[in-house]
């Protein structure tokens, strides 16, 4: 791996289990057993490698999301897929992670509300289409409206305020919200379907726990 490539993967590591501010180039310089000299020959400052961290970031995300979608069998198998992703993601992720970025970090933040506004947008519009089509979502909901409730209901576990951080994690509150969502949109035929997903997972965590 690159000397760059090895000290954005690091810094995303760290940025991710601590959250930004409280990590410094020296702290990044010091996991990686380099010198803060060398560091700086590759990122002029931390805004920089933020900015390339979030973008490294958004990029592997995008590829993912389109990977799920196109290996999806239905708008319902979509969703469960991403809560997998998601649980994976989030799991060790520091709620102030979002917090730091937006207050300090102004232009990464806005490559990441370009994402979630624009692309993050476009695949939420899909699944919804995807589920009315086949069924499994109410014809009657506004497409537009209820993509921009859950894009926006995405960033409550990040509101540390209301959950504050070591009392809730973060993988479990999203994936209860994107369920509850989805149940909420769903017609009787995709609540059936939702079951069984729900279902099938808490059969493979017993299973799971059970080898322990």
């Amino acid at each position: 791996m690159e000397a760059k490539e090895r000290i954005s993967t690091k810094a995303e590591e760290l940025f991710t289990r601590y959250g930004i501010r409280s990590v410094s180039m020296d702290d990044i310089a010091n996991n990686l057993g380099m010198s803060k000299k060398t560091l700086y020959q590759y990122y002029a400052d931390k805004d920089e490698l933020v900015h390339a961290v979030v973008e490294t970031h958004i990029n592997s995300l995008e590829h993912d999301c389109i990977v799920i979608q196109e290996g999806a069998k239905n708008a319902i198998d979509e969703v469960f897929i991403t809560i997998e992703k998601m649980i994976d993601d989030f799991n060790d992720m520091n709620p102030l992670l979002v917090h730091d970025l937006e207050k300090f970090h102004y232009r990464a933040f806005q490559r990441f509300r370009e994402h979630k506004d624009k692309f993050l947008m476009e695949v939420l519009r899909h699944n919804i289409e995807w589920g009315i089509k086949d069924e499994l979502y109410r014809a009657d909901i506004n497409v537009e409206m209820m993509s921009k409730f859950r894009l926006e209901s995405m960033m409550i576990p990040f509101n540390v305020t209301a959950f504050p951080a070591g009392k809730y994690n973060i993988a479990e509150m999203s994936r209860e919200f994107l369920i509850h969502f989805i149940y909420g949109i769903a017609t009787v035929k995709g609540h059936k379907l939702i079951q069984k997903y729900v279902q099938q997972r808490q059969k493979s965590l017993t299973h799971e726990e059970s080898k322990k």
